[in-house]
């Protein structure tokens, strides 16, 4: 028998279980996580009105109830919590599948101001992470600030200008959906420091700002033929040409009667967030041009939006984990094929799959195959890690050692308190938004 340990309940760490399971019957894999839910970015950064994206629980819950897949929740590693080489002594291996938690900076003046926060955080906030903020992100917002052309800044974006008919379906927390509801967020600015033709976002996410109810949008024609792409996209990639054909359809004076206004900025690159009564009152940007080398140099020209609320969306990056080498310039702990590197030699035992592997890059398909690549590495090694005994069931001794998981059964216990406070709200599921809630319902299985 091969125990794993597969750190990381997200679509890395079930895939990472699940072509583990496939490959080979005698594998028993247990799959941690420092919070009591599963399903990583699916449950905590699919946007809530995503519920295709986020049906894909579905198939990470067939993999976390496979016969020789256990789910521990609750378990942290590192500190505070296990340490990585402990794990190491109860399994024969232990893939690390912990993604890229941080989020990158600006390294602006006035970055830290009240009312700056990054989009990771505001995600968090409406996603009912247990370790959000909840510090009146909305509170007095007339006009929004979305540094970032990505998808999650069209996310957030879509988040702001939604109204309360069409999120109230979604299994967003109460709080968050109240406070949306009673916001006033007139303008929001989404600005990105290229052009149109190197924005990244895709373009179903981009066509979805255009059906939001009694909501504008509008992109400076003039701004935006700076990048000459814009003008003749006809030589661009089909996914960028098919980005720049609805942002031109966008282009000039937005509808009449709009309650809110979503405009497109392009060539503006943040230079300081500029503080109005002990708070964010502007974002100051310097106007860029194309460098003809695919990037933007500084023409000296700024510009003032004004904006109570900023939310930077420009990139995620990895952390170190105690116990792990990591590389700070990649945000990556090192690897080769998925087998982890202590000062360039393979260390035996340990691996890595997802975002801490390879970078923030790729949509949430990627992970299979570099999860199949690190598993394909770790089975070829198998036969010399098996040849170490293990002290039992790693359950027992975590437990022993004063570790008590949430198993499945209290995971579905939360779900069950889940649906019963969104019965209560007249809503479907609604999320438990804090630690003390998901443990409390998750003890309930035990009741």
């Amino acid at each position: 028998m091969l125990r794993v340990a597969v750190v990381g309940s997200g679509p890395s760490g079930c895939y990472t279980a699940q072509s583990l399971v496939q490959q080979d019957a005698r594998v028993r894999v247990d799959v941690l996580d420092r919070l009591p839910c599963p399903y990583g970015l699916v449950r905590y950064g699919v946007a809530p009105d995503h519920e295709k994206i986020k049906s894909l629980q579905n198939t990470l819950r067939a993999i976390l109830e496979h016969e020789r897949v256990r789910f521990l929740g609750g378990v942290p590693v590192g500190p505070g919590g296990v340490p990585a080489g402990r794990l190491r002594e109860l399994y024969h291996a232990v893939v690390y599948c912990v993604g890229a938690a941080a989020d990158r900076r600006l390294g602006i003046p006035g970055e830290e101001l009240p009312g700056s926060w990054s989009a990771t955080e505001f995600v968090s906030w409406y996603s009912a992470h247990p370790d959000a903020a909840d510090d009146g992100f909305l509170r007095g917002v007339r006009s929004a600030v979305v540094i970032g052309v990505g998808n999650v800044a069209v996310d957030v974006t879509r988040i702001l200008a939604r109204g309360t008919t069409e999120l109230s379906p979604t299994d967003m927390p109460h709080a968050a959906l109240t406070a949306l509801a009673a916001g006033r967020v007139e303008r929001i600015h989404m600005v990105g420091r290229r052009g149109p033709s190197q924005a990244r976002f895709t373009t179903k996410e981009l066509r979805e700002l255009g059906t939001l109810p009694e909501t504008g949008l509008t992109v400076d024609p003039a701004e935006a033929a700076r990048d000459p792409a814009y003008t003749d996209p006809s030589a661009l990639p089909a996914p960028q040409r098919r980005n720049v054909e609805v942002l031109r359809g966008w282009a000039g004076a937005p509808a009449p009667g709009a309650r809110r206004l979503i405009r497109l900025r392009f060539f503006l690159r943040p230079a300081e967030l500029v503080a109005r009564e002990g708070r964010v009152g502007a974002a100051r940007f310097e106007r860029t041009a194309p460098d003809g080398h695919g990037g933007v140099t500084g023409t000296g020209r700024f510009e003032d939006i004004e904006a109570q609320l900023v939310l930077r969306s420009v990139g995620y990056r990895g952390v170190p984990l105690e116990g792990l080498p990591f590389d700070p310039a990649r945000g990556t702990v090192p690897h080769l094929a998925g087998r982890v590197l202590r000062e360039g030699a393979v260390a035996p035992g340990e691996y890595v799959a997802g975002w801490i592997k390879r970078g923030p890059t790729g949509v949430i398909g990627a992970n299979r195959p570099c999860a199949k690549e690190t598993v394909a590495s770790l089975l070829r090694d198998a036969p010399f890690l098996t040849d170490r005994d293990l002290p039992g069931d790693p359950l027992a001794a975590l437990r022993a050692e004063g570790v008590e998981p949430v198993a499945w059964t209290g995971w579905q216990a939360i779900e069950r308190a889940e649906a019963r406070l969104g019965a209560s709200l007249g809503r479907s599921i609604v999320k438990l938004p804090d630690w003390e809630s998901l443990l409390s319902a998750a003890r309930g299985a035990d009741e």
